[in-house]
């Protein structure tokens, strides 16, 4: 069974966008980098900032692409490449319109749902056999107000629920790095 090696943030990079719904996945890993007592440091080579940190006695990468959403790919192949990471080794943490706000869900593979960033990351990589933490959002709707909602902060409550759905995930994390996968389900999909 793989274990993971590389956890990879999904967001935009820039002031403007910090915190803001698409940017879960960002705000994700750097609480886990603050947890794991490591700080990020921009890799050009791997566009982006990246984290090395030992757990669960193993090196684990964490990364956060600056290649913007949709081309979120190029930065998780050229880690994943130089450091010889199968797709089956990395999460992906990202936001999630299809869960209400506050929930989450964890698997392995399947659809990217319409998300420009996974779809991006599976065409890099040529599997979608990643793991993914999807972090719900909601959605607001209708489908013309996606992009407007998605680039915006949350407000008060939504982002209250978000942070309790950030620190359940990160509770689950050494269960995940144990490979105890069922357990992490079980764990994140309970209310």
């Amino acid at each position: 069974m793989s274990q993971i090696r590389l956890i990879v943030g999904l967001g935009n990079p820039g002031t403007e966008y910090e915190h803001t719904r698409h940017n879960i996945g960002f705000d994700f890993v750097d609480e886990l980098a603050r947890l794991w007592k490591t700080s990020f440091r921009e890799e050009k080579k791997f566009f982006g900032q990246i984290a090395r940190v030992n757990q669960a006695n193993r090196e684990i990468w964490l990364l956060k692409p600056f290649t913007y959403m949709n081309k979120s790919g190029t930065s998780v192949l050229a880690l994943a490449k130089f450091y010889k990471i199968t797709p089956a080794e990395i999460l992906v943490v990202h936001d999630e319109l299809d869960i209400p706000c506050g929930q989450v869900r964890f698997k392995q593979g399947g659809s990217n749902g319409g998300h420009n960033g996974l779809k991006d990351i599976q065409a890099w990589l040529g599997s979608p056999d990643f793991y993914r933490l999807r972090l719900g959002i909601g959605h607001p709707g209708d489908r013309n107000l996606v992009v407007s909602y998605v680039l915006h902060k949350p407000q008060a409550q939504e982002q209250n629920l978000i942070n309790e759905a950030i620190q359940k995930s990160l509770t689950a994390m050494p269960l995940l790095l144990e490979g105890e996968y069922s357990s992490v389900q079980q764990r994140l999909h309970s209310k």
